[in-house]
């Protein structure tokens, strides 16, 4: 069985937790919620700092959690995300998701927030996640498409920050444009009954043009995707410069406001 070989783009430093830890269930599960019982069973894949994984704890408290992520160190600040909300309902585990150790037929629910982009075999992913779910149950995945990711006012660097970030992410093995292709590798996976969908993330306040520009433009110097652009010779220190000004640039705009559409699907498995 394959084991992954893609290298995440962005890691873990704080300007990319800054993101991931305003992740809620509503609004990046919102398409699964509406599905959820109080007694499931659920294996949350690339948890990250666990800040969705608590809310689906909660969602499901005659059930139970199973988190996981390829990085073992993000998986602390997920324990202790977990440990300061009181749940009992949660556990955390390193795992592949293109060779999860589980049994067939295990979880009701499997779901994956932004991983599919990062992997290096999605279809071979979503096998697994199809694999260990029971039946009746679900595979529920979401990911955002870069491309068409949209701002205003318009910006060269900015255009110039898309172009190096989708170069540096397929570099590393991914696929930054996964939301459109989450359906067709679901078929192309076995799924039979697919329920697609898209939603968005949009940033248009002062404070939320503040914080989105803030914390792209710290990454694009200070994080793992900074080290991947310089090392793999897809940007120079002074280009990532310019670009992390384009964004600060930006979000200094009044008008400034920015879309991140994601591709949805929610897959049940035959009972």
């Amino acid at each position: 069985m394959s084991k992954e070989t893609a290298v995440y783009t962005h890691g873990h430093h704080e300007s990319v937790l800054r993101s991931h830890t305003w992740r809620t269930a509503v609004n990046s599960a919102a398409y699964l919620l509406p599905s959820l019982k109080p007694h499931m069973k659920i294996l949350d894949i690339g948890c990250g700092p666990g800040t969705i994984t608590a809310d689906l704890a909660e969602l499901v408290p005659d059930g139970h959690v199973t988190a996981v992520d390829h990085a073992p160190g993000i998986l602390d600040q997920a324990r202790a995300t977990a440990a300061e909300r009181g749940l009992d309902n949660v556990e955390f585990e390193v795992a592949d998701v293109h060779a999860l150790e589980y049994p067939d037929d295990t979880f009701c629910v499997v779901h994956a927030h932004q991983v599919l982009q990062h992997v290096g075999d999605p279809v071979q992913a979503l096998r697994e996640m199809y694999r260990v779910t029971k039946p009746g149950g679900f595979v529920a995945v979401r990911d955002s498409d870069y491309a068409v990711m949209t701002w205003y006012p318009l910006s060269q660097g900015m255009d110039d920050w898309l172009d190096l970030y989708r170069r540096v992410a397929r570099a590393n093995g991914g696929e930054p444009d996964a939301g459109r292709r989450l359906k067709s590798w679901a078929l192309t996976a076995g799924f039979t009954d697919v329920t697609s969908s898209s939603s968005t993330w949009c940033y248009a306040t002062a404070e939320e043009r503040a914080w989105w520009s803030g914390l792209w433009a710290d990454r694009t110097v200070a994080s793992a995707y900074a080290d991947r652009a310089t090392e793999g010779g897809h940007a120079t220190p002074e280009q990532l410069n310019a670009v992390s000004e384009a964004w600060r640039e930006w979000g200094r705009q009044e008008d400034a406001w920015f879309s991140v559409l994601h591709g949805e699907i929610l897959c049940r498995k035959p009972a």
